[in-house]
């Protein structure tokens, strides 16, 4: 007998839950997609044939069956062009990339490096005071940590001190998440920068140079993640390595079934019967039933659809479970503003960053990607240079409201107020919303216990990635949620602890051989 399988989403979870399922022979899952493409967050949005990675996706992982996987379905440029060195070329276009990364710090109209090192142009940037006030606060720190750390505030000056924690983190942090440091959990922390320290990243930069192997090795893994500075990427943006693995999905016999959004959770005898959902574009409500559920929506959304209802304290801890959105602006330009903000010695007016962090506090810009130095393909004129501005807001606030028109204008002259850009080197640009992008760790985040022991009690329901777990993991961490949830079901286990242990400390990958 053929098993029901359900998936609720075909984001990097969603799509790899099914490719998984479906190498047995008995299932044949199905996913529901309110979207019209694929990969979630994790997406490739196109414009003109300009593309937009939303987000910026760096393809590494620890897991050596992550990396296997990703190769699985786009191999590895052996040249920059796709081909290898006797200019064969298989499939130039399905393949990913190295790339090297280089993240800095926007501040004071600078550039500083990212993590922040103590190298001579920071200390210009910084100047002799703001320097010997990081010095004392930092030794402060160490000598006098705040114990418990109680909150993202303490996190950060345990491991920074206070100067340098207002700086650098406290601004940007507050821009992206629109609440103070002290209202979040320090488990955001743990989880987003763990490992990272001022020695930790002295240690990278001073030993970079010996981790670099003469064929190039992609291989870090006892480097933090916050610091690896080599990975793969897809020639076409993220959208394509979940595009081919929806091809294959189909191929294989699954089913995504686009532009349904999930209104009902049908639960009898403790147990998921089926799932409704609802046609965007109709109205029509079509029913599913199924023997197991996989789900990667929203857990408040989850929990506020489940029938019968959820008891009072598990609904009341998931209306209380808050987001964070983003709007991501495309902005093409003739040019960078000349003479401009490149590194040391650079002849061109192209920064050489994949992202910049801004954190200048008169504007509301939070984050800055260079599409031409993620990939040259995103970009079909070389002569131009695409951009990916972003900006963290709420639903209904008045960033998310501002029609797109003012929206673009907006994000143009704030390139242009931090002296990035001169707004007549601005050709075009597009606007994309991505409605609860990251979950936050604030709100009753602090007892999300209560919702897990309450869907841990329903034996065919998983919850799996970045928002079906309300947890900020990366799409490996989200995949490797994805891949433990597959293998219980393919063995009728019920027991969830292992997919709740993924990416909980630094050494997960490391410790879990199977992985």
């Amino acid at each position: 007998m053929t098993l029901r399988v359900i998936i609720i989403g075909a984001g990097p979870a969603g799509l790899t839950a099914a490719l998984e399922l479906c190498e047995h022979s008995v299932i044949r899952p199905i996913v529901l997609e309110a979207l019209d493409d694929v990969g979630g967050i994790s997406r490739t949005v196109e414009y003109k044939g300009h593309r937009m990675d939303i987000g910026g996706h760096r393809f590494f992982s620890k897991s050596d069956w992550v990396m296997d996987w990703w190769r699985k379905r786009l191999p590895e440029a052996t040249t920059p062009s796709g081909g290898d060195a006797m200019g064969y070329v298989p499939d130039a276009d399905a393949v990913m990339l190295h790339r090297s990364r280089l993240s800095r710090i926007y501040f004071l109209r600078r550039f500083f490096d990212y993590p922040v090192t103590l190298s001579a142009t920071t200390m210009r940037n910084l100047g002799l005071w703001r320097l010997v006030k990081i010095g004392v606060t930092y030794f402060q720190a160490r000598l006098f940590p705040r114990r418990p750390e109680r909150n993202l505030q303490d996190f950060f000056i345990n491991r920074f001190g206070q100067s340098l924690y207002r700086t650098f983190f406290k601004d940007y942090t507050e821009k992206v998440w629109g609440v103070s440091c002290d209202k979040i959990s320090s488990a955001w922390g743990a989880q987003r920068i763990k490992g990272l320290s001022i020695l930790e990243a002295l240690r990278h930069a001073l030993g970079r140079v010996f981790r670099r192997t003469a064929s190039g090795s992609l291989a870090q893994k006892h480097v933090a993640t916050s610091l690896i500075d080599r990975f793969l990427y897809p020639k076409y943006g993220p959208g394509q390595m979940w595009r081919k693995a929806a091809d294959e999905l189909r191929a294989d016999g699954g089913q995504i079934r686009h532009g349904l959004q999930v209104t009902t959770v049908e639960l009898g005898g403790g147990r998921v019967q089926a799932v409704r959902a609802r046609n965007l574009a109709t109205g029509e409500e079509t029913r599913f039933e199924c023997d197991w559920l996989i789900s990667t929506m929203p857990v408040k959304d989850l929990i506020a659809s489940i029938e019968p209802p959820a008891p009072a304290a598990v609904a009341e801890v998931a209306d209380g479970l808050m987001y964070r959105d983003f709007i991501t602006v495309g902005v093409l330009l003739h040019r960078l503003k000349p003479n401009a903000y490149s590194l040391p010695g650079s002849t061109t007016n192209m920064v050489p960053d994949t992202w910049i962090y801004i954190q200048e506090p008169d504007v509301k810009l939070g984050r800055l990607q260079v599409f031409n130095n993620w990939s040259p393909a995103l970009v079909p004129n070389p002569d131009t240079v695409w951009l990916g501005l972003e900006y963290f807001c709420q639903e209904g606030d008045e960033l998310w409201n501002m029609p797109d028109e003012r929206m673009g204008q907006f994000a143009i002259e704030e390139l242009a107020k931090i002296g990035l850009i001169d707004k007549e080197d601005a050709l075009d640009f597009n606007v994309v919303h991505v409605p609860k992008a990251y979950p936050a760790y604030f709100g009753s985040y602090d007892r999300f216990d209560t919702i897990r022991a309450f869907t841990d009690t329903v034996p065919n329901l998983f919850l799996v990635g970045r928002n079906g777990m309300h947890r900020y993991n990366n799409q490996d961490h989200s995949m490797l949620t994805a891949k433990a949830a597959a293998e219980c079901i393919i063995s009728g286990n019920t027991d969830k602890a292992e997919i709740w242990d993924i990416n909980l400390d630094d050494e997960y990958h490391e410790e879990k051989k199977s992985v």
